[in-house]
């Protein structure tokens, strides 16, 4: 017969999680990040509407530099050359990382599966400097081998490197979704095609929405890759302002730099509300 346990028991009280906030110096560490954080970019927000060509002497208020950004012939090119690689590279790094997700949250676990795991989130893993030079030699060889130059090369880069930041919201998405609705769509007879197409397209959808934009946002703002692996005539917005700052920064790249900011900020938080409006 086996003997009660007699053993007396600790009745310590556990030990309370100490509180950040009430630390030395937290706020006054928290409030000089958040200053060297976001001052530049209220000052360059401010001073992309100064009258002054200077970028440090402030005269008046006006639109000026915001209206020869729109007349510059090189800004608008540059724009859309963006405009057209991040948009091709975003509809298929989204659906490429649409099928991973499908691929990685809709099958039983198997074996390698954390191996497809790395695979898929490389880009985000090897710094960017290495992707961008081996992506250099990669199409240096192709481009040798068959002739062939072009802008695809450049959004075929840009859509590898999208793929992870795509993957990522629409994974979390699918597992996120209750199978129940999907089962009960196979159980009334529903062929695969109509439950992905009826049910789990429209289930998931604000996870692609999400994936997409900030796929879009992170091509946009790419330099590295493009720098390397750009060609002629292909210099996107990002390229074009930074060969403007080797000349000396100008409000009229205060202007463009501020729109771009726009965008970015409209686009993430558009994220960030589809994440939100899915929980």
């Amino acid at each position: 017969m086996a003997k009660p346990d007699t053993a007396p028991r600790s009745t310590a009280p556990r030990p309370k999680m100490k509180n950040l906030r009430k630390q030395p110096g937290f706020d006054t560490m928290a409030w000089a990040c958040l200053v060297f954080l976001y001052a530049p970019i209220i000052v360059l927000i401010i001073f992309s509407f100064n009258d002054n060509r200077s970028v440090v002497l402030w005269t008046e208020f006006s639109f000026r530099w915001y209206t020869a950004a729109f007349e510059n012939e090189g800004i608008r090119k540059a724009t859309m050359v963006s405009l057209k690689v991040a948009g091709v590279a975003t509809v298929f790094a989204t659906i490429f990382a649409t099928m991973a997700a499908l691929a990685t949250t809709r099958n039983p676990p198997f074996k390698g599966q954390a191996l497809v795991y790395a695979i898929i989130n490389q880009p985000l893993m090897v710094p960017e400097i290495v992707t961008a030079v081996a992506t250099l030699a990669f199409f240096s060889i192709i481009k040798q081998l068959t002739g062939i130059n072009g802008i695809g090369y450049l959004m075929l880069a840009h859509t590898v490197f999208c793929v992870p930041f795509a993957y990522m919201p629409i994974r979390a998405r699918l597992e996120d979704m209750n199978l129940t609705l999907e089962q009960a769509a196979a159980d009334l007879y529903a062929t695969p095609v109509q439950v992905f197409r009826k049910v789990t397209l429209p289930l998931m959808a604000p996870g692609i929405v999400a994936g997409a934009m900030l796929a879009f946002v992170v091509s946009l703002d790419d330099v590295i890759i493009t720098l390397l692996v750009g060609g002629p005539g292909e210099t996107t917005l990002p390229i074009y302002i930074l060969g403007q700052i080797r000349r000396g920064i100008t409000p009229e790249i205060n202007a463009v730099s501020t729109l771009l900011l726009v965008l970015s900020v409209v686009l993430v938080s558009l994220f960030f509300f589809l994440g939100n409006r899915k929980k």
